[in-house]
């Protein structure tokens, strides 16, 4: 997965669709930025003001999706990066370029508490579905299987047995069935620390969001709450969940749902999102080499376990994991004590 961009003729493409009221002196040049956990390729643009160049290979990523989802959380009052241009055969796009600052580098109250404000003007939107499509039980069982397949086959080089595999079957089934039974609205997919940004207006820059689905009210709750890449304590994680649950009852959205429910619907959204990244860390690590995602694999593992540990229909699936994959953890280099791991 090393392709690369004819640089040539990106440039040449960009020189032809740059704004009028962009400014350009000299030479116009493109410098590479670290992108993100799909192929896209990034560059920042010598130009005043500021606009940032991405290389989508169309074979591998969905630049349709990315233009017409960043029109609609727009409609929505969301700010995703406006798109100057695009040339969808070659998989080119210039956009608005949000800069350095990302939440992960400054997370504070006040920084959740308008991530938070985001996500409910996000899951207000009209779930429009010509433009986002649903997170049904297909999607979900496919996400799931990324877990067997990847983190426990590929990575750990566990071989399973049938009532192993019943057994982890059975618990993606509780956790689908969870999911699809939640209000259902648009959601991110991916809202977390990594995916926001800090502009100069009192906006939270939103990006990486062409994923984007009709899915369970939960989910983009529990990835800021309980990010795969920043730990935070359980009591003010519940506390902020059951926060969130208050404003959409007062909004109309979640009457009838109990404060026990709808944590239990957060928690087991959350065991589904963790149980996946599981499987995607790996994959990113061996299919596309990119090693860093292993060194959250603990984290991850701490929020999986903490749930598992929690409701007695996820006894098995909690004993079955201490005993058959953490022994088979500490030999890898990027292992951790799971149990402080994010301190």
């Amino acid at each position: 997965m090393s392709e690369q961009p004819d640089t040539k003729a990106l440039q040449s493409w960009l020189l032809d669709y740059l704004p009028a009221s962009v400014l350009l002196e000299g030479e116009l040049t493109l410098s590479p930025l670290n992108g993100d956990a799909g192929f896209r390729r990034y560059f920042r643009l010598n130009t005043q003001p500021s606009l940032m160049a991405v290389w989508a290979p169309p074979q591998w990523e969905d630049s349709p999706a990315f233009v017409s989802k960043a029109l609609a959380f727009q409609d929505g009052g969301i700010h995703t990066p406006q798109v100057y241009a695009v040339d969808y055969h070659n998989g080119y796009l210039l956009i608005e370029d949000f800069g350095d600052q990302l939440y992960a580098q400054d997370l504070t109250e006040s920084r959740y508490a308008a991530a938070l404000q985001t996500l409910q003007q996000i899951q207000t939107m009209t779930p429009q579905a010509k433009v986002f499509p649903k997170y049904d039980k297909r999607l979900l069982a496919d996400e799931l299987g990324l877990f067997p397949q990847w983190f426990l086959g590929e990575l750990l080089h566990l071989e399973l047995r049938p009532d192993e595999r019943e057994l982890i079957q059975q618990v993606e089934q509780l956790l689908i069935a969870s999911a699809l039974e939640q209000p259902q609205v648009v959601v991110h997919r991916d809202y977390h620390c990594r995916n926001l940004m800090i502009l100069n207006s009192s906006q939270v820059g939103v990006i990486d969001f062409q994923d984007a689905v009709i899915g369970a009210v939960t989910y983009d709750l529990v990835s800021i709450l309980k990010d795969c890449y920043q730990l935070q304590q359980k009591e003010w994680i519940e506390q902020q969940a059951l926060a969130y649950a208050r404003q959409l009852r007062n909004q109309g959205q979640l009457q009838g749902v109990s404060d026990e429910q709808f944590l239990r619907w957060f928690d087991w959204m959350g065991l589904q999102r963790h149980i996946k990244v599981l499987g995607i860390f790996s994959r990113l690590s061996l299919r596309d080499g990119k090693h860093g995602y292993l060194n959250d694999l603990p984290l991850v593992i701490r929020y999986t376990l903490d749930v598992a540990a929690r409701y007695p229909e996820l006894a098995g699936f909690n004993q079955w994991f201490h005993e058959r994959v953490l022994p088979a953890l500490p030999q890898h280099p990027w292992y951790k004590d799971w149990q402080t791991a994010g301190e």
